[in-house]
């Protein structure tokens, strides 16, 4: 009887045993399942977040494009007119003149060109002055894009 109770103690003793191991195993393979879930949400919200900011910076790239070409068409537009203004005062077609106020009071006016008189320039000047406003018309153009840009880009 002695050894069969030490038999079935100890049968006991290692069947219990074995149910710790494997106790211990369950939560071991479970405690890594679950860190790896961990890991594979985050890396799947880090995926989301860097294909929203890859569209993001897309949508801001084509929003770019459409500002500089439609900044670019206009500044081309207008330099076509100051062209065609210029070579309408090469060719005598046009001639460039003034228009001015006199900054005076009326009486000393009198003597004078007058109020309202105009100016006309000779071809040289004229295009020196188209020459003036086709880079002023460059520059507004150029701040115009940018305040565009700054507007729509930098929120």
């Amino acid at each position: 009887m002695n050894t069969a109770f030490s038999l079935r103690t100890m049968a006991f003793g290692l069947l219990l045993l074995a149910l710790i191991v494997a106790g211990r195993l369950v939560d071991y393979y479970h405690d890594n399942y679950l860190r790896a879930l961990e890991k594979q949400t985050e890396y799947a919200n880090l995926a989301q977040s860097s294909l929203d900011a890859i569209a993001t910076m897309q949508r801001q790239q084509q929003e770019v494009a459409s500002l500089d070409a439609k900044y670019t068409r206009e500044l081309n537009n207008a330099k076509r007119e100051n062209d065609r203004l210029r070579a309408d005062v090469v060719a005598g077609h046009r001639r460039l003149r003034i228009q001015g106020t006199s900054g005076m009071p009326k009486a000393t006016a009198s003597s004078c060109v007058g109020d309202g008189a105009s100016i006309e320039l000779n071809r040289g000047v004229g295009q020196t002055v188209l020459d003036i406003r086709a880079g002023m018309i460059n520059d507004q153009q150029k701040l115009r894009f940018l305040q565009a840009y700054v507007k729509t880009q930098c929120h």
